[in-house]
């Protein structure tokens, strides 16, 4: 193999061996006619090679002044500094497809973390903001590029985060609400990485806070529930141990142990279907129930409860067909017997209660249920839907209402691809109103 740099050598000393030589011919044939031939090759030698020099210099400086801006292309130049050149071109080409690459891969790192759903933000050892995907800058309400460079502290002053962000012990995250008037919770935690630099995760803990909260409200709900008639059962229990009763005090107390018993069990069996309802999918639409059959069923068992105290109307629109409905008959029956049952609970002796079916001209359908009773304060109807949540808790109770009925409607209604509809004023009573989708209602000629 040859040795390149000991070629290019031998080939520089060569040429201007042979330039010195060929100044020092040309020189010596001068003076030999001026009668000076050993000055005049001297002379010739010397001034060739140092013409050689020059251009040689020439060829560097233009390399030089490429080298200056190397985005140009090279010069063309012959001998070491066109190879020179040449390699130096290849060699910053190189290193800008690397560093090309390099970028690429750092903006799709960048990309995917700025995709995720939490938030990430990079700081420096002087706290201030290197890059912030958009979903950091949505959590703590930045500007993705206007406030890069700026101190964190100064445009987030929230003072849990500042004094988390200048404490030492930041392995357990800490929790604040959005700043610039942002709507929820976040979870932050900072880690350090690098010389100094640190890393701030956020995440909207919102949902799960609001979750926690539910669940916990939930389950205190249900301790009460079940506790009040289990004491009232406890108190019956000791009462008839201890004490002489006579047999029509004997029957009192049993049928206020039936009624306590029969009150647990019914929020039980409430518990259980609204647990199987949140955790079905939603039911197909390839079983159809009839919906005369269902309101003739709604209505013997209205009348039951109500004993004889109030006016009932039913209807069907339009009259002279058959309406079918589609999904889960039972659920159905239990969305719309819980409404009739709520009016019969809040309608005072000898008021109204109207049941209607109504086939919309779009083809879907519309279920009602209207009554003259107390009515409700337009500041609860957003929460009637909630799990135990009353407007007159002791009523509620006296009543027979455990707190999950129109909670069980709402998700029969969502199952099916409907949606529950409330109207109330004080005093003037309530319509509630189940829709139904068209492509779960179909009609029938008779």
């Amino acid at each position: 193999m040859i040795d390149t740099s000991n070629s290019w050598l031998l080939s520089r000393v060569s040429t201007r061996v042979l330039t010195g030589a060929l100044g020092a011919s040309v020189g010596w044939w001068i003076g030999h006619h001026l009668g000076y031939p050993a000055r005049m090759a001297i002379g010739g030698a010397a001034l060739a090679v140092v013409g050689l020099s020059v251009l040689d210099t020439l060829k560097g400086y233009r390399l030089l002044d490429w080298l200056r801006n190397p985005e140009a292309d090279p010069p063309a130049l012959p001998g070491l500094w066109g190879e020179v050149s040449h390699r130096v071109h290849r060699v910053l080409r190189q290193r800008e497809r690397e560093t090309a690459n390099e970028r690429e891969r750092l903006s799709q790192f960048l990309s995917g973390i700025d995709a995720s759903p939490n938030g990430v933000m990079l700081l420096d050892a002087s706290e201030h903001i290197t890059w912030i995907s958009r979903t950091a800058a949505s959590h703590f309400g930045l500007d993705p590029v206007r406030d890069l460079a700026q101190r964190v502290t100064n445009l987030v002053r929230v003072p849990a985060f500042v004094q988390y962000l200048a404490s030492e012990e930041q392995t357990e995250p800490v929790k604040f609400l959005m700043p610039r008037g942002g709507q929820g919770t976040l979870s932050v935690v900072v880690r350090n990485y690098g010389d100094g630099l640190r890393i701030v995760l956020s995440q909207d803990v919102t949902e799960r806070e609001r979750s926690e909260a539910m669940r916990r409200d939930f389950v205190a709900n249900v301790s009460h529930e079940i506790r009040t008639p289990l004491t009232v059962l406890n108190g019956f229990i000791e009462t008839m141990a201890n004490l002489p009763l006579t047999e029509v005090e004997r029957r009192r107390v049993l049928t206020l142990m039936g009624q306590q018993s029969e009150r647990m069990q019914t929020l039980v069996s409430d518990l259980l279907m609204l647990a199987q309802i949140e955790g079905s999918p939603r039911p197909t639409a390839d079983h159809w129930c009839r919906m005369s059959d269902v309101l003739q069923r709604i209505e013997n068992d209205a009348k039951g409860l109500s004993q004889g105290r109030h006016e009932f109307t039913s209807t069907i629109s339009p009259a002279h067909t058959v309406v079918e409905i589609a999904g889960v008959e039972s659920e159905w029956l239990s969305a719309m017997g819980n409404l009739v049952s709520n009016a019969i609970r809040y309608t005072p002796e000898g008021g109204h209660i109207g049941v209607a079916w109504r086939t919309l001209p779009d083809g879907s359908g519309e279920f009602s249920v209207k009554d003259s009773g107390i009515g409700i304060d337009a500041e609860h109807i957003p929460r009637l839907t909630e799990r135990f949540y009353r407007v007159d808790g002791s009523r509620s109770r006296d009543t027979g209402g455990t707190g999950l009925g129109l909670s069980i409607v709402k998700h029969v209604v969502q199952r099916h691809g409907g949606e529950l509809r409330i109207t109330s004023e004080k005093g003037k009573g309530s319509i509630f109103t189940l829709t139904v989708p068209v492509a779960r209602v179909r009609l029938k000629p008779l």
